[in-house]
């Protein structure tokens, strides 16, 4: 049903204790320099996720020029940030890892091993067969890097972008269901009942492992940028699941939603509607970010992981000069040249 209105990951969001902090360290370990927006307002549309209050925050958005999504780095300002008591376990529900891509899964190990304060687990591969490795910032957040060569317009470099996400579940077939149907991620790449040891602890655990991919269209201003998407969804059979966000808010430290490009918000919501999936939230109209604008809507999977769907209206290529692309009048679908695509990365994290 999706495969018409989405086009690729846009970004996932990042709660963290201090923004500026986190695009810096994001920026030496993945490469995040290029800066989209960098915007301070009250997040009054989601106080449904935010226990009914607003409050004010700062979010930035960042990327990788060498292709896949960005992340959204999002902080409280008048709200002491609340840290899960215990740190997620691999399958719990909930956005457990961001998945990274690279080239050569050898020379991302060897990039990443020479920098503080992250923890680096060994090169192995996966239960899905996928030379990847596991990193841990110093908040507690889980990536999954996976040798997966494709980059934008060929640039060079350890990292790209963001693939996509491990995802814990409860119910395997309801969430193959609304990845498939709703959100476009119709190919199973492997499906996988039973003990690996694949894990950031090294630790079998008793799972059914589900690797779903979507591949680029050529559709989507940034379809060519943004590349291929791969979810791994966990569902674990030997324990009962903690939700990772159980008692806290969305903008609290962790991976609070994943994002995806959307080019007819309309239709989209229509067929969500029609599937018994509304929309949760819906800005309705352009919303702006600093110098950006777009609609952007929230719907929850079937254990309540949010998934944000952002409609671009407005992306500045060249903030100095006040330039930007007004999407809206281009027209969403038809895709931008490779030459006006990087000059977002004229901007950079500071």
């Amino acid at each position: 049903m999706a495969q018409q209105f989405i086009t690729g990951i846009q970004q996932i969001g990042i709660g963290v204790s201090e923004a500026q902090q986190a695009a810096q360290l994001y920026k030496s370990l993945f490469n995040m320099n290029a800066l989209v927006f960098d915007d301070t307002s009250e997040a009054s549309l989601m106080i449904r996720y935010t226990g009914g209050e607003i409050y004010r925050r700062r979010a930035l958005l960042t990327l990788n020029m060498q292709g896949g999504g960005g992340f959204e780095i999002w902080q409280f300002l008048n709200r002491d940030p609340q840290k899960p008591k215990t740190l997620p376990q691999f399958g719990d529900l909930g956005i457990f890892a961001c998945n990274l891509k690279c080239d050569h899964i050898q020379a991302a190990h060897a990039f990443l091993s020479t920098k503080p304060g992250v923890t680096v687990g060994p090169v192995q591969m996966s239960i899905h067969q996928q030379a990847q490795c596991w990193l841990q910032d110093g908040e507690g957040n889980t990536f999954l890097i996976t040798e997966y060569p494709e980059r934008f317009n060929g640039l060079a470099g350890p990292l790209a972008g963001v693939l996509g996400a491990v995802i814990g579940v409860t119910d395997m077939n309801a969430a193959i269901r609304f990845y498939q149907e709703i959100l476009g991620l119709t190919e199973i790449v492997s499906d996988v009942t039973g003990h690996g040891a694949d894990t950031p602890d090294g630790q079998s655990q008793n799972c059914r492992r589900v690797l779903l991919q979507k591949r680029p269209d050529g559709r989507g201003a940034f379809g060519k940028l943004l590349g291929s998407v791969q979810m791994e969804l966990v569902q674990v059979l030997d324990r009962i699941p903690q939700k990772i966000y159980s008692n806290r808010f969305w903008g609290d430290p962790g991976f609070i939603h994943l994002c995806f490009d959307v080019l007819d918000m309309d239709g989209l919501k229509e067929a969500c509607a029609k599937a018994g999936m509304a929309f949760t939230v819906d800005s309705q109209d352009s919303f702006a970010m600093e110098n950006a604008a777009g609609r952007f809507c929230y719907l929850e999977d079937p254990d309540g992981t949010l998934i944000e769907l952002v409609e671009t209206h407005k992306v500045p290529v060249f903030k100095k000069f006040g330039l930007y692309l007004n999407l809206k009048k281009r027209g969403i679908e038809k895709p931008l040249p490779d030459w006006m695509v990087k000059l977002l990365g004229l901007s950079k994290v500071k």
